[in-house]
């Protein structure tokens, strides 16, 4: 039997159109529906590995966690990854294809509906409902000629739609009100109720708004959900945790927000811990002396490292690896701390620049991009980190360097059981990687927040390791709870099986 659709759409980016979908995938799963999530276009740095070597955004791999499946890369078949303001990285199918700015993909992506089509008929092949995630606003009118993600997607599927609104930016009648009056007499009839999502306060005060946004968009509300306090893995640099402080930290964690940082995700199992502060900086000011820094992941690594001198950064990161604090570098970030980074083939325009020469590394850009799970254990950690060896880590590598000069001191294990060294170096107290999800691991970031508590005279006891598997599986049931307690699922239901 083929899946039944149900789409959500937002009135604009940011409108919490990503967990409300994995919200929902949650509740059907829980009702005992197999249930999966699509996005037709996903444009984010952050992305995730599939076990096939595939890469898909990081917010529908998220989705399929919060559905119980394994994440597809057919379940987001175009995925964008910024590298300039005007250009992406396109992947198709799990796949780089080509760098490309706006305007040529904009001519591109017609070329891309059978890939699409071909994705989401795999998926309604297998499953009972397919929740599809809409982008943006459906009535960019300058682009609804072309439109593969949106009402072009529900038309595709043939889905229903849910339209949600943020009230928590304001202006939630000029949202969802405008929005219905923009679309096209066809697309107002997919519309089947609207959603006023990240409400505040008591819902009750809202009742004259609900009654007014029924008369207003000729559909019922289907509800008024709250701003709900969980942490999920974020799609992009719109993330509220890369503006979060904690002034009761134990331990202090800075990590660079670079100008394309990808795949901040790393850090949420280090800022889950109680006891640990995980902050974002891009000043010299603002870095301080903490007892940990991280420079990330990027989608743009000589961009990136221009912008990083020309802060004053680099220096400042100079500074806190002689004074002997402990620096870890992770893919990007651990090709910026070696000596050289070489672009002959122009994957991010050409040229060779020098490194901050923290690590004896150097690193050439290659037309193939590295896109692996790894399973293994730190091997034999020196310096101010030396508590990690030995500890498991799982994640994944998503680059396109080949670094030369490694020293590496992780074990990766194979399928067969065989062993290698992944990619990576060491020299006293600076540390980098090409693996990211280093610190997901349990043991492992109890091993890490131990070590630079032991730095500052304190016992290791004071943190306690988070399980991030376990963790996330609470976020997905409080998510969950909020969505039934919110959303009128029997009208959602009767949408999803009466359908268009």
């Amino acid at each position: 039997m083929r899946a039944k659709p149900l789409m959500v759409q937002g009135t604009m980016s940011g409108a919490g159109k990503s967990l409300l979908v994995a919200g929902l995938c949650r509740v059907l799963a829980q009702d005992g529906l197999r249930v999966a999530p699509f996005k037709s276009q996903n444009m984010a740095l952050n992305s995730a590995i599939t076990r096939d070597g595939l890469e898909m955004g990081r917010a529908q791999a998220m989705q399929a966690e919060a559905a119980g499946i394994e994440p597809l890369a057919d379940m987001n078949p175009i995925l964008l990854k910024p590298t300039s303001d005007t250009g992406s990285q396109v992947i198709v199918c799990g796949k780089p294809v080509a760098t490309m700015p706006a305007r040529e993909y904009f001519q591109f992506k017609r070329t891309l509906k059978e890939q699409i089509r071909e994705s989401y008929e795999r998926l309604a092949a297998d499953f009972d409902v397919i929740v599809i995630e809409g982008a943006g606003s459906p009535v960019e009118l300058n682009l609804k000629r072309d439109d593969i993600v949106n009402m072009g997607m529900a038309k595709l599927a043939k889905a229903p739609v849910l339209l949600v609104g943020d009230i928590d930016r304001g202006g939630v009648f000029a949202q969802l009100v405008g929005t219905m009056m923009l679309l096209d007499d066809d697309e107002r009839q997919m519309v089947k109720a609207t959603v006023v999502n990240k409400f505040r306060g008591d819902p009750t005060l809202f009742d004259e708004g609900l009654e007014i946004l029924r008369e207003k968009c000729g559909v019922p509300v289907a509800g008024l959900v709250p701003f709900m306090d969980v942490d999920l893995d974020d799609e992009d640099s719109l993330s509220e945790r890369l503006g979060r402080r904690r002034s009761d930290a134990l331990v202090d964690i800075a990590v660079v927000r670079l100008p394309k940082i990808s795949n901040f995700t790393d850090f949420i199992a280090l800022g889950a811990m109680e006891g640990v502060g995980v902050r974002y900086v891009s000043t010299p000011r603002e870095l301080g002396a903490p007892d940990l820094l991280i420079i990330p992941g990027t989608k743009a690594t000589m961009a990136d490292l221009a912008w990083l001198r020309a802060s004053g950064l680099e220096a400042a990161v100079k500074r806190v690896a002689a004074s002997g604090i402990p620096v870890v570098g992770i893919c990007g970030g651990y090709q910026m701390l070696g000596e050289e980074i070489a672009d002959p083939l122009g994957v991010e325009g050409g040229g060779t620049v020098a490194g901050m020469g923290l690590l004896p590394v150097r690193t050439t850009f290659s037309a193939e991009k590295r896109t692996v799970l790894v399973e293994g254990a730190f091997g034999e950690v020196t310096g101010p980190l030396a508590p990690l060896s030995g500890q498991t880590l799982r994640g994944y590598e998503i680059h396109m360097g080949r670094t030369s000069g490694e020293e590496p001191f992780l074990v990766s294990v194979g399928a067969e059981g065989e062993e290698r060294r992944a990619g990576g170096c060491q020299r006293g107290n600076v540390y980098g990687c090409y693996v990211h999800g280093l610190f997901d691991h349990a043991e492992a970031n109890h091993a890490l927040v131990s070590a630079l508590l032991a730095r500052k005279g304190m016992d290791g006891c004071a943190v306690e390791a988070v399980d991030m598997a376990a963790y996330r599986q609470r976020q997905y049931d409080l998510l969950a709870d909020g969505i039934r307690r919110s959303m009128d699922m029997d009208l959602v239901y009767r949408i999803i099986e009466e359908g268009l």
